[in-house]
Order: C-alpha cells, then sequence, then structure tokens
C-alpha cells in the first residue's frame, strides 16, 4: 500500500485533486507498489490516476509535461521498506561488526531497486521470477550484482542460501532482455579463488558486453569475527599472484573484446607493493566506487588540481588524516600542496583499533581512533578527514561520533573533504579562507 503523505503546491498532482492521505493503487491501470513502478509509469503526458480516500475510490487525472513528477511524495523514498538480505555470506562484513554500535548499522539491504536507483550491489537471491520479468519489462539498467562465484554450488555454501545458485541464469535472462549489468566479486583465500576465480571470469565473460566490468576486491577481516567461518587474509605474496593472474585474463579480454572487463581493486596493489597502472589501465573507472583505480585517477588529475591553486599559505599548519592503506598517496598529496602553497601540512596515519588491525582502509576509520591517535599531538589550526570515513549524508563516524565531537575533544576545526585529487583544492581554499 502506497500512502501519498504530501502534495507539492501548484504541482500537477495538486490541480487533479489528489491530497495527502489518498492511497495510490494504479497509474494508467497499471498498480503502483514501490517507487519503480511509480517512476516507469508516471512519464506520460496525461495520467489516470486511481485512488482509495476513505471509503471511496476516485480515478483523477493528471496532465503534466512528460517525465515531469507529478508533485506527489511518500513516507519513504522507496516508498515502501528496503528488502532485507536473507543470505548469511561467511564474509559478510556487517557479521563482523563490534557490538554495541547504532541498530541501523547491522541492517543488511539486498534491493535491486537500490542498485538501479543509486548503485547499491545485490545478490540475486530476494529476487522471485516477477521481480525478474519486472526488471526485464522495465528495462532497468545497469543492475550491479555480488557474484563472488559462478560455481552454484560453491556460492550455495559461501552465501547460506539454497537460491544462491540461480545466479548464472538470472544475469543470462538480463542479458537476453538488452540489460547491462556490473560484477563484484569478494575474494576469499583457499575459497573462490584459484581455479574457481578463473571459472568465474570465463563465465562472466561469456555475458559480454551485458557484463561490462567485474572488479576483484579482497574479503575485510575485522577483530570481530568469533564463531565465523575462518578465513585466511591475503598476503602480500597472495595478492602478487591474485593480480597476475586477473591481468592475464584481462588482457586477452582486451584482445579479444576490446576493453579489460576484470580489474583488481586497488588494495590488492598496495598490500602487494606492486605499483598501480596509469590512468588509460582503467577504461574510465567503470568500478571506482569498488575501490578500484581511485589511486590512479588520484595521481592522474592531482597535477592539475595543484595548477589551480594560487594561495600562499606560508606558516599555515594543519593535519591529514588517512587509513594505514592510503598514506603513502595522501603523503604526495600535502608534498605538492606544501611545494605549491608554502603550507606545513601533516599527514598521521590512523591505526583502526575500532574494527582490528587488519583493516586498513580510510572509509573504516572512526571518530575514537582519530582520537586516540592524535591526543597529545600539535595538529596546527584544523584536521582534515576524507568524508568516506563519515556515514553517508551524516557528518557521524561509524562508532557514532560526531564531527563536531571530534572537533572539541581536539580543540581545533575538523573538515571533511572529498576522498580524491580535488581534496587539495579544498584543503587550500579552507586554509585559505580560514572556514
Amino acid at each position: 500500500m502506497v500512502t501519498v503523505t504530501s502534495v507539492c503546491g501548484g504541482s500537477a498532482a495538486e490541480r487533479a485533486g489528489i491530497k495527502p492521505g489518498d492511497v495510490l493503487l494504479s497509474i494508467n491501470g497499471h498498480d503502483v507498489n514501490d517507487v519503480l513502478d511509480y517512476r516507469f509509469y508516471m512519464t506520460e503526458t496525461v495520467l489516470s490516476v486511481l485512488v482509495h480516500r476513505g471509503p471511496e475510490l476516485l480515478t483523477l487525472t493528471v496532465e503534466k509535461d512528460e517525465y515531469d513528477d507529478p508533485g506527489l511524495e511518500f513516507r519513504t523514498y522507496l516508498m515502501d521498506q528496503k528488502h532485507r538480505c536473507r543470505n548469511a555470506c561467511i564474509f559478510c562484513f556487517i557479521d563482523q561488526m563490534p557490538p554495541g554500535c547504532r541498530e541501523s548499522l547491522y541492517f543488511k539491504d539486498d534491493d535491486d531497486r537500490l542498485s538501479f536507483l543509486q548503485g547499491n550491489y545485490i545478490t540475486t537471491t530476494n529476487l522471485s521470477d516477477d521481480e525478474i520479468d519486472r526488471i526485464c519489462r522495465m528495462h532497468l539498467s545497469p543492475i550491479n550484482i555480488s557474484v563472488h562465484t559462478t560455481n552454484p554450488e560453491l556460492r550455495v555454501f559461501m552465501m547460506k542460501n539454497k537460491n544462491a545458485g540461480r545466479v548464472m541464469d538470472i544475469m543470462r535472462r538480463f542479458a537476453g532482455a538488452g540489460i547491462t549489468m556490473n560484477g563484484q566479486i569478494v575474494l576469499c583465500k583457499d575459497i573462490n579463488d584459484g581455479k574457481e576465480l578463473d571459472r568465474s571470469m570465463t563465465d562472466l565473460e561469456s555475458l559480454y558486453p551485458s557484463m561490462q566490468s567485474v572488479s576483484i576486491v579482497p574479503c575485510g577481516l575485522t577483530a570481530y569475527r568469533r564463531d565465523l567461518y575462518h578465513i585466511e587474509p591475503f598476503s602480500p605474496e597472495d595478492c602478487r599472484a591474485v593480480i597476475k593472474q586477473v591481468e592475464a585474463y584481462s588482457s586477452k579480454c582486451r584482445k579479444k573484446h576490446g576493453g579489460r572487463i576484470f580489474f583488481c581493486a586497488d588494495e590488492f596493489y598496495l598490500k602487494a607493493g606492486v605499483k598501480l597502472h596509469g590512468a588509460s589501465f582503467y577504461e574510465g573507472y567503470p568500478q571506482y566506487e569498488n575501490g578500484v583505480g581511485m589511486v590512479s585517477c588520484m595521481y592522474d588529475e592531482l597535477p592539475r588540481t595543484i595548477r589551480r591553486v594560487n594561495a600562499d599559505l606560508s606558516g599555515r599548519c594543519a593535519t591529514l588524516i588517512t587509513g594505514e592503506a592510503a598514506y603513502p598517496v595522501i603523503c604526495d598529496m600535502a608534498d605538492a600542496i606544501n611545494k605549491r602553497t608554502g603550507a606545513s601540512l601533516t599527514v598521521k596515519m590512523i591505526k583502526n583499533r575500532f574494527f582490528g588491525g587488519k583493516v586498513t582502509v580510510s572509509g573504516l576509520v572512526v571518530g575514537s581512533d582519530i582520537l586516540s591517535e592524535l591526543d597529545g599531538c600539535d595538529v596546527g589550526e584544523r584536521v582534515f578527514i576524507p568524508s568516506v570515513m563519515l556515514r553517508s549524508g551524516e557528518d557521524v563516524f561509524l562508532d557514532d561520533m560526531t564531527v563536531r565531537e571530534l572537533s572539541e575533544k581536539l580543540g581545533v576545526p575538523v573538515s571533511a573533504v572529498t576522498p580524491d585529487a580535488s581534496a587539495a583544492y579544498e584543503i587550500c581554499e579552507i586554509l585559505e579562507k580560514g572556514q
């Protein structure tokens, strides 16, 4: 049931007589159950809208320009509840969260609508045949899929869900409907690597060009894996072997299809001590959000960004915060800023105690760890953190400490900046203006 919570003043919906509290049943004869139905069927210029108002069923006519929003608002973005994940993956990061965090941090979503609308990755185990048909009928593209392995039996084992083995059949249906996909493989040592990874890459290549790109990322392991399936971390030597395997296969794909398709996450290269490739290797960064090519992109864009900076920041001191993995990269950024502006920026690497020392990425550094590392240190006039350390859309770290609280405890302002080369310009602008 989809209830209208408000109607925008002066909108086509208001002119048609739709009111808050009306239950939206259908548009032009099509049932409306969620945001996908609503967005798909509202594109016409004339809408016959069936609503339930009290004891009455009313059919109202909405006239508007093509693709314009009628002006209705609903209780949630999806117009109903998020679909909860039904898997118990042996590598799930949420199952490795420390106790005592806010309840929302333990929620696992697995929602095809969020894949299309926000780029989230889904496992497909939640999808019924009707939902698969709707995705194909509406041509919702692209869809991002957490594949992990294409071996049906192994996928069922890794995800602890009897429906997990259907993934290739589902992806073939998507490919047959002309839907583009991006894939992700969370690699677990001695489980879905080696020959199983070769099998997965071969199967996923068979879906090209519908399967546009696939990232291979290492399984994240925290200190809170008690009573969970034992997974060994990748050693530097293991990482070098994975890189060699994936790059050999992706080179064949490039010769055959004109694109690499398969990419290792930067974390593999950083841990292996292997030099990352230049920007052109990543073919437009199709897997940027999965940590693929972020470092190369930063190095590629940093010189242009630094040339935009004209500020004289002589004598200005500040501290840049980063995790262990990105420390050399952020040091290079700080050096470039210092040379250009005369500033004295220092970089502080934060060891992750909240999740455990095996977690080295900046996005999982929390406020309490920053405070612990900086206690008694001269941090200058301001501290800069990458925005990925904060909850999406909030000024809150994963340990519930706010940016304001951290600032008060440190005694200096704390500013969140974009986690890429543009951070260099943002940092200089903030210091120049004294914001």
